[in-house]
């Protein structure tokens, strides 16, 4: 038997409006679906109808990589999906790893479908908390050492990045967030605002922004994304925004108008 295509999908935040074109499309030609039980629930009934569904467990990544190479090596066309981006602290590296050790790339026909990835969902609902430079960091240290992650989190709080802070908190660990939080108060005002989202654009979505020093991390889990602002980010209303510098530009183009170019520099 011929092999079938394998595609890693994105699902997106959860909700059907978020699935893009793209990932319907490659979810209706799939003959299997492979994935986290709780991804798999995220897809539509209707895209699961009449297709074999292969779901595992949490911390079983490789077996879910692993089963969906199998599917399409045995002919049939496979999604394997993830939410929010596939290449985002998910399955389109390990996949790819996979295909490498069992010497199927380029035998195998592989695609990556990207998603809406959390970090954007997040920042749409919190309003413009992205829209200059920024860096994620996953607090999780089930792959990374957690003095690694620190260390990047001091560099990137030094550096006055805003701070994604993916995976922020769960009953196995849960001081590891207050820990980051305590880092970024060296670094950043009282008033620094961090936004909170929880399972966006899903039905139990909750959003806030709050200042640093009166931030509850009780509210977190590990369906919530954190972003701590850089210095010049603000609370506007019920929204985040970090400003690109449009005003900077704005003085700077008066001022050399008015023949002053470098008293601007």
């Amino acid at each position: 038997m011929s092999v079938a295509s394998l595609h890693v999908v994105g699902l997106g935040p959860g909700s059907a409006d978020c699935l893009t074109p793209q990932a319907r499309r490659v979810l209706e030609g799939a003959g299997c679906v492979v994935g986290y039980h709780r991804y798999i629930s995220l897809v539509p009934a209707e895209l699961l109808n009449g297709r074999q569904c292969l779901s595992t467990g949490m911390r079983q990544e490789r077996e879910r990589c692993e089963t969906a190479v199998s599917m399409a090596v045995s002919g049939v066309p496979t999604a394997l999906v993830c939410s929010g981006d596939p290449g985002i602290y998910a399955l389109a590296g390990l996949t790819l790893e996979t295909l490498e050790a069992r010497h199927l790339v380029g035998k195998i026909p592989f695609d990556v479908v990207p998603g809406v990835p959390a970090v954007c969902a997040a920042a749409a609902l919190l309003g413009a908390p992205l829209t200059h430079d920024f860096a994620c960091i996953s607090l999780s240290d089930l792959l990374t050492p957690w003095r690694v992650i620190l260390q990047r989190c001091k560099a990137a709080l030094e550096a006055d990045f805003t701070c994604v802070l993916y995976n922020p908190r769960s009953r196995g660990r849960p001081d590891h967030l207050a820990e980051v939080l305590q880092l970024a108060a060296r670094y950043r005002s009282p008033h620094c605002p961090v936004g909170l989202v929880r399972q966006a654009f899903r039905p139990e979505q909750e959003v806030g922004v709050y200042p640093l020093q009166n931030f509850d991390v009780s509210k977190v889990d590990m369906l919530s994304l954190c972003l701590v602002g850089n210095t010049e980010s603000r609370v506007v209303g019920p929204y985040m925004l970090t400003p690109r510098g449009y005003e900077r530009k704005k003085d700077v183009s008066a001022a050399y108008r008015s023949g002053h170019a470098e008293d601007a520099e």
